[in-house]
C-alpha cells in the first residue's frame, strides 16, 4: 500500500555492512571505542550514508547474535575497556592483562576474561557512588519494563552456572516466584544493570558522532529469540511451551539443494493466537526498543511473517517440519499504526511465495535484492535491470553468503555465463569490484555492500557465518590497516561515479 511506503529520508546513497564484532581492537573484539569510530570516519570520508551492523544482542552458546538470551539487551562485550579506563573504572596494568589480538574472535576467552574486568571497573562505579548518578538512575527507570527481569535472569543464571533456565529450581523456573525472591540477588542485578547502562552510554555517544557526520545506522532485528533467553522466561505464554516450560514445536526452514536436512534452528515458535488478541504488544515493546538503538531497523526473516516452518522439538533435523501461516498483515498494520514514521527493511528472502509479496506490499518495506542471486535465472528479479521500483535494497551478498570473490570465482555453467553478459567487465578493477559497481549502479534507493567485499576477501578470510554450519561462524575480524588512500580512494570513486556519494 503506496501509503505505507517508507521514506529513509535520503535517496540514492550507499552503506557499508560491517558488524560491530569484527572491528579491530586490541581485546579481542570490536567494541564502541577509538576502533568504532575510525570506521566511522571511514564512511564519512568515503562519502558512505549509511552503517549497517548485526544485531547488538548479547550472544551465547554458539555465539551468534541471532539466538541470544536477550533480545532487547546489549552484547557486554562491545563495552570498550580504554573507555572504562579514560573514567576512572579500570587501572592500566587492567588493560593490558585484557590485550589478546587474535586473528578471529575468541569467544571462549572472552566468556572467562571479559565479566573479570567488567566486575572490576563495576566495583570502582559502586565505590564512587555511582548508583547515585543521575544518567543510571534515569536509564534504570526508562528502562524497568525489562531490565529488571533481565538482571534478575541473568543473576539467576550465574546462580545456576549458565545452565538453561528450563532446568532451573521451580522456584526460579516461574518468573512470578522468581520476582519475589529478587532481594537476594539484588547485587548481581547491580552489575547487569550497569552492564546495560554503559553499554547504552557508550552506543548513544558512537550514534551521535556518527550523526554529526551525516551517517545513519541500520540495525537488524532477528525474526526469533533463543529458548534460553529472558524474553522466553519472562513472558511464556508468547510461545508455544509445554507444562515443563520446553518448546512444544521449534523453528526452522525445509530440506533444499543446499542442506538436504534442511536448517534447525531450535526457536520456540510464538503463540500468535495470543499475540494477534493483546495487539501485537510484545513486537511494538521489540521495535520500539529497537528503535531506541537505531534509524533504520531491518528484520531478518520476514517471510516468517507470512509463513513459518515447524519442526516437532527433540527432532535432529528439520525434515519432519511443516509449513503454518502467521498474521503478518496484521501484525505490520498494527506496527505501522502505532511507529508511523518508523524506517524499515524486510529481509524477504528464502522460498518466496505469493502470501509472502502480497505481506511486503502491505507494509511499503523496501525488500532487499541479493546480487549473489540475480544470475542463476534469466531475467531474474534480483538483476538490477529487472528492479521494478527504487523502493529496496540492493546487497552484492550479505553475512550468509559467501564473500563475493569467492562466489564469483566459483561460479560454474549458464549462471557463469550469465553473470559475464549482465555484468560489465571493467579492466581497471577486479571482478567482484564490477559486480560492487552493478549494485551501485541500479535504481535501488540504497545500495549496501560488507566490508570484505570492498577489501575484495575470499571466504577463507573473511566469511562470516555458514548457515546449517555450527561452529567456526560470527568471528570474522577486520585487519587493523583496512584504512588505506588505495582502498579510500576506491570506495571514493565508486560512490561518487554512480551517484550515491553522501554529502
Amino acid at each position: 500500500m503506496e501509503a505505507h511506503t517508507k521514506n529513509f529520508g535520503f535517496d540514492h546513497k550507499s552503506g557499508i555492512l560491517m558488524p560491530i564484532s569484527s572491528l579491530p581492537n586490541k581485546f579481542g573484539i570490536g567494541s564502541f571505542g577509538k576502533c568504532a569510530y575510525d570506521f566511522a570516519d571511514f564512511l564519512a570520508t568515503t562519502k558512505t550514508k549509511c552503517w549497517q551492523v548485526l544485531p547488538l544482542n548479547p550472544t551465547s552458546y554458539g555465539d551468534s547474535p541471532y539466538q541470544s538470551p536477550a533480545s532487547i539487551a546489549g552484547n557486554p562485550y562491545f563495552i570498550d575497556l580504554d573507555v572504562l579506563h579514560q573514567k576512572g573504572l579500570l587501572t592500566l596494568k587492567e588493560l593490558k592483562e585484557n590485550i589478546h589480538n587474535t586473528k578471529r574472535v575468541d569467544y571462549g576467552w572472552l566468556f572467562c576474561n571479559r565479566y573479570n574486568v567488567l566486575r572490576k571497573a563495576y566495583a570502582r562505579f559502586l565505590k564512587r557512588g555511582g548508583e547515585e548518578d543521575v544518567a543510571y538512575t534515569k536509564f534504570v527507570r526508562k528502562n524497568k519494563s525489562w531490565i529488571e527481569d533481565y538482571s534478575l535472569f541473568m543473576a539467576l543464571k550465574v546462580h545456576y552456572n549458565f545452565c538453561s533456565w528450563n532446568n532451573w529450581a521451580d522456584e526460579h523456573k516461574d518468573v512470578n516466584k522468581a520476582r519475589k525472591q529478587k532481594a537476594a540477588f539484588a547485587d548481581e542485578c547491580g552489575f547487569w544493570k550497569w552492564i546495560q547502562f554503559e553499554f547504552d552510554s557508550e552506543w548513544q555517544a558512537l550514534r551521535k558522532y556518527c550523526h554529526k557526520k551525516g551517517i545513519v545506522i541500520i540495525g537488524d532485528m532477528p525474526i526469533y529469540v533463543a529458548h534460553d533467553s529472558m524474553d522466553v522466561w519472562q513472558a511464556p505464554r508468547q510461545f508455544l511451551l509445554d507444562e515443563k516450560f520446553n518448546p512444544t514445536v521449534v523453528a526452522g526452514v525445509p530440506p533444499d539443494g543446499f542442506s538436504p536436512d534442511g536448517q534447525l534452528w531450535g526457536n520456540p515458535i510464538y503463540n500468535w493466537k495470543l499475540m494477534k488478541e493483546d495487539g501485537f504488544k510484545w513486537w511494538k515493546n521489540r521495535v520500539r526498543a529497537s528503535f531506541n538503538l537505531y534509524d533504520i531497523l531491518r528484520i531478518d526473516h520476514f517471510r516468517g511473517f507470512a509463513g513459518y516452518y515447524t519442526v516437532p522439538y527433540g527432532d535432529t533435523t528439520a525434515r519432519n517440519g511443516w509449513w503454518e501461516s502467521a498474521p503478518g498483515i496484521e501484525l505490520f498494520k498494527a506496527i505501522n499504526e502505532t511507529f508511523p514514521k518508523a524506517k524499515i527493511i524486510a529481509e524477504d528472502l528464502g522460498f518466496i511465495t505469493p502470501d509472502v509479496r502480497e505481506l511486503l506490499d502491505s507494509t511499503g518495506f523496501p525488500g532487499m535484492k541479493i546480487l549473489q542471486f540475480a544470475f542463476f535465472d534469466e531475467d531474474s528479479e534480483y538483476l538490477p535491470r529487472c528492479y521494478t521500483t527504487k523502493n529496496c535494497v540492493v546487497y552484492s551478498g550479505s553475512h550468509d553468503a559467501d564473500c563475493t570473490r569467492t562466489w564469483h570465482l566459483n561460479l560454474t555453467g549458464p549462471a557463469k555465463e550469465r553473470f559475464v553478459r549482465e555484468c560489465k567487465r571493467d579492466t581497471r578493477q577486479s571482478r567482484t569490484y564490477d559486480v560492487i559497481e552493478l549494485a551501485l549502479s541500479s535504481v535501488a534507493n540504497l545500495a549496501v555492500i560488507p566490508i570484505q567485499d570492498y577489501l575484495d576477501l575470499t571466504n577463507e578470510q573473511g566469511r562470516m557465518n555458514t548457515p546449517a554450519v555450527a561452529e567456526g561462524n560470527w568471528n570474522y575480524r577486520l585487519s587493523s590497516r583496512y584504512n588505506t588512500p588505495a582502498l579510500v580512494k576506491k570506495v571514493k570513486d565508486l560512490t561518487a561515479r554512480t551517484g550515491r556519494a553522501s554529502k
